[in-house]
């Protein structure tokens, strides 16, 4: 039975050590010959994808150009920016993938917006820091010019935090539907997406950065999925992880996880959100389920559900 399947990319899957253009096209070369699985198994693909790396490079990149004429863009636009540059080269990657294998398909990228709540919490409590890090006086400078919010890092400096709201809804979602139901393989909601708050019948891009599975698991919800894959670096989530009693969760029910997280079982800058955004879709679907696992092991997952299955319950 064909299956609507949103596979979730990590931004890290794309960029490794070396950030040149050539090197980040030959990774996605790489990965789309794992993507391509899901087209043979009759599956339609909807792709979305990190571009922490990405973006954050970007941002560096315009604030060492930055001049009172050519004045550096801000995260929303750098957002933007990321979503089509990785969307051309992942394009170009899964048509040379389709070719080789035969497959008659063809790839698209979206700019894509995700509407958030302008009085979400996480407003009033940015902690995300992105851009370059600057000193203690830049810093002051900055902030008495801006409004922005500058915190300290480890100790390497100070940099810009921005809020990370949760995604409401998804601007171009029906057109996603259409283009997939048209047997269309869409690349969309890159990096979370372009956040954007609705003042009347406009929308204001804010500088925000959303995680990118929980614009995912948005997506996969309003598309109306039937499986949402979060690619990690590891093949299965595991509770009690790095200690003795370490265990492996294969299949698990959105109340099992629920449980754990309670327990802070995940850390929260990594295994959790993908934990949240898996409980979150099966929780709106649920007759659909989550998987989490690693790029190369779709293939296992294709055939025998290898990885860590979220089910309702």
């Amino acid at each position: 039975m064909k299956r609507k399947i949103v596979v979730a990319l990590g931004g890290n899957a794309i960029l490794s050590s070396d950030a040149s253009a050539e090197a980040q096209q030959k990774a996605l070369e790489e990965t789309a010959e794992y993507l391509v699985q899901f087209i043979e198994n009759g599956d339609d693909l909807i792709i979305s994808h990190g571009n922490g790396p990405q973006v954050g490079n970007l941002m560096l990149q315009q604030h060492a150009g930055a001049t009172e004429k050519n004045p550096a863009m801000p995260l929303d636009t750098c957002v933007a920016m990321t979503q089509g540059s990785i969307g051309y080269w992942m394009q170009n990657a899964l048509d040379k993938a389709f070719l080789k294998h035969g497959l008659d398909k063809v790839a698209v990228s979206l700019i894509t917006q995700v509407v958030v709540d302008k009085n979400d919490q996480a407003f009033e409590n940015p902690t995300k820091p992105i851009g370059p890090f600057l000193t203690k006086e830049e810093a002051e400078k900055e902030m008495a010019e801006t409004g922005a919010v500058f915190l300290e890092d480890a100790g390497r400096g100070y940099r810009k935090v921005v809020p990370s709201p949760r995604p409401l809804s998804i601007k171009e979602y029906q057109i996603i539907k259409q283009l997939v139901d048209s047997g269309v393989v869409t690349i969309s909601a890159g990096g979370g997406g372009v956040s954007v708050v609705e003042n009347g019948l406009d929308l204001t891009g804010v500088e925000t950065v959303i995680d990118k599975d929980f614009a995912s698991e948005k997506l996969a919800e309003l598309i109306g999925a039937d499986l949402l894959v979060i690619l990690t670096g590891v093949e299965n989530v595991y509770i009690n992880y790095n200690q003795p009693n370490q265990k492996k969760l294969e299949q698990v029910t959105v109340s099992e996880l629920e449980k754990y997280i309670g327990e802070k079982q995940f850390a929260a800058g990594s295994m959790l959100p993908k934990i949240e955004a898996a409980t979150a879709f099966v929780k709106a679907r649920p007759s659909a389920k989550a998987i989490i696992t690693s790029l190369e092991n779709i293939g296992a997952m294709l055939e025998y559900e290898a990885g860590t299955v979220i089910v309702s319950g």
